[in-house]
């Protein structure tokens, strides 16, 4: 049983490698970050434990790397880490479970989770005896699928939208009465009368397009598994309806979060959808600001996807390994270091007792933290490896709404379709 398993393990490998390999066409290359005396491939030697992660942006000197030199003194060995960027760091990952020669720690994007569950790269937070019990359900949820768990979450980020102050008091506009799509459609058409902008965003046709259309699509009742239903369609029928009335501009459909950001901070816009990491650059705009969440669309706050890193223990043969690993992830995750961690990535804590003391550092991280709590996983709902087969045809149908070449119903319609023949 055990060689059959490995064989089908392998043969999941190739397809995952040869899929990888196929995203990264478009990528432009980076040198990955290795500190510690690590090299670029895993080390098995029996007091060293490899460490790969996403954020080659942070050398030796940085509070990350000595937080992960610390947990390897805790954990008794020698942490060798290296710093990917996010998509070499998958295609790297599916590589060395295929030769066999995996990191000891492995911290990866949460949505790529599922693709290395399902390739049978991960082991289970069952196998290794890694607590969960203190992380936020609807987090961990983003690192599940089968009904299994494949590591703890490191922090999350999510959206929310951030408000012009002086735009809005031009207009009228009380933020604290935007409670669902009527009121803040009807701000919008405040902000218009009072010759302002309304709102900005990114619809652009690649996965940053989907997951700023998400809070819309959930928020109102919609479920992936059927774009076209009635709620779907209401979600493009919103955004589609802000683009013809002037209430957003036409650039959001080439809009990535970073331009839509950039389009806020000439102050000359209502309200920004965007997410915790533009935090640093709101106080720097020069006017002043606000954060409220996305509304449902029968009021409260809308669940946003989350973003965020997974700490997860790929498999080995050596399953002795895992003591140590274990220790490693234990360290990074722990209620001590995880105000660290979640402070220097600019991420939400994954546990309720850090996040209070996250808001009671920083008290405008409260918003934040709502969100969060709010939030749900793009895998989640056992979708996993499924997800983006339905997200291109998501993106693509409010692409082709918001252009005028469809409307809602009929894009939606040919996205359910598209989606549906995908995931078969």
């Amino acid at each position: 049983m055990r060689s059959a398993s490995r064989s089908r393990r392998a043969a999941g490998i190739g397809l995952a490698v040869v899929a990888a390999a196929g995203g990264l066409v478009a990528c432009s290359s980076s040198s990955p970050s290795s500190d510690g005396g690590g090299s670029a491939s895993a080390s098995q030697t029996a007091g060293a434990y490899t460490i790969w992660d996403p954020y080659p942006q942070y050398d030796k000197s940085s509070e990350w790397v000595k937080l992960l030199e610390t947990c390897g003194t805790q954990a008794g060995v020698t942490v060798e880490r290296t710093g990917y960027d996010t998509t070499d760091l998958t295609n790297k990952a599916l590589l060395a479970a295929q030769q066999g020669n995996s990191p000891d720690v492995l911290i990866v994007d949460n949505p790529v989770v599922s693709t290395l569950a399902e390739a049978g790269v991960l082991t289970t937070t069952e196998e290794t005896r890694t607590d969960t019990s203190s992380i936020a359900p609807n987090l961990l949820a983003a690192g599940q699928t089968g009904g299994k768990t494949y590591g703890v979450p490191i922090g999350a980020n999510t959206l929310a939208l951030y408000y012009n102050k002086a735009v809005l008091d031009k207009a009228g506009v009380d933020p604290a009465s935007i409670k669902d799509w009527a009121t803040l459609t009807a701000a919008l058409g405040k902000v218009k009368g009072a010759g302002k902008k309304g709102i900005t965003f990114s619809a652009i046709g690649t996965e940053e397009g989907s997951f700023q259309f998400l809070p819309w699509f959930w928020g109102a009742g919609a479920n992936l598994t059927k774009l076209d239903s009635p709620e779907g369609v209401s979600a493009v029928a919103l955004w589609s309806d802000w683009v013809k009335k002037g209430y957003a501009p036409n650039s959001v459909i080439n809009n990535t979060q970073t331009t839509s950001w950039q389009e806020f901070a000439t102050g000359d816009f209502a309200f920004a959808e965007n997410g915790t990491w533009q935090l640093a650059n709101a106080k720097e705009t020069g006017f002043e600001y606000g954060i409220i969440p996305i509304p449902s669309k029968a009021g409260g706050t809308a669940p946003a996807p989350t973003g965020g890193e997974f700490v997860s223990i790929p498999v080995q043969s050596d399953t002795a390994r895992y003591a140590a690993s274990q220790k490693l992830v234990a360290c990074l995750t722990s209620a001590d270091n995880s105000l660290t961690t979640t402070t220097t990535l600019s991420y939400i804590a994954p546990t309720e007792a850090v996040q209070a003391k996250q808001v009671s550092a920083t008290p405008e991280l409260q918003v934040w933290v709502e969100a969060v709590k709010a939030a749900k996983g793009r895998t989640s709902d056992d979708l996993g490896t499924k997800y983006p087969k339905i997200s291109e045809p998501m993106w693509g149908a409010v692409q082709a709404a918001l252009s005028g070449s469809k409307p809602p119903q009929e894009a939606m319609a040919s996205a359910q379709t598209a989606a549906a023949s995908a995931i078969q």
